[in-house]
């Protein structure tokens, strides 16, 4: 067994003392450095793949969020065109509705407006009496502006 390979510290137990020389001291501060060098490259190793581990997860992250993002405005979107949609109906309704009962009201206005104008057009009016054997009748037939009077005593044909 080599003096380069025992550790240092079996050599500094508190039965063994044994002194190193300048040569031994200075291999032990070799290997000590490249030990430290080989520890600091390994965790600068281990934080740069820490580092791009976090790198990748913000983006998934980032990413994440983004299709939240858009999943929750699509639906706000959706929701938004659906209220738009269902008050356009409603205030279609509305106007159907009312166009229908204006519908209603021209057709009773035309009936009337016809039944009138049919009867201001021209119309017939008078009375009459029966006495024994005649018929008295009396009738004023107008047609707009101009008026008919008429007036007869009508004798009936009665047999005894």
């Amino acid at each position: 067994m080599s003096f380069l390979s025992v550790p240092c510290f079996l050599l500094q137990g508190p039965k063994v003392r044994i002194m190193m020389t300048e040569e031994q001291k200075a291999a032990v501060f070799i290997q000590a450095w490249w030990r430290g060098t080989l520890v600091r490259r390994t965790l600068l190793h281990m934080a740069l793949r820490v580092w791009i581990i976090q790198c990748w997860w913000k983006q998934k992250l980032v990413k994440l969020q983004e299709k939240r993002r858009r999943m929750s405005l699509e639906f706000y979107a959706r929701q938004e065109r659906a209220a738009v949609k269902l008050q356009s109906w409603f205030r279609m309704w509305c106007i159907r509705l009312r166009y229908c009962r204006l519908l209603h009201a021209v057709c009773i206005i035309q009936v009337y407006w016809r039944w009138h104008s049919c009867h201001t057009r021209g119309f017939i009016q008078g009375h009459y009496d029966l006495k024994e054997n005649q018929l008295n009748l009396q009738l004023e037939i107008s047609l707009g502006s101009q008026a008919c009077r008429v007036q007869q005593c009508i004798p009936l044909p009665i047999k005894e």
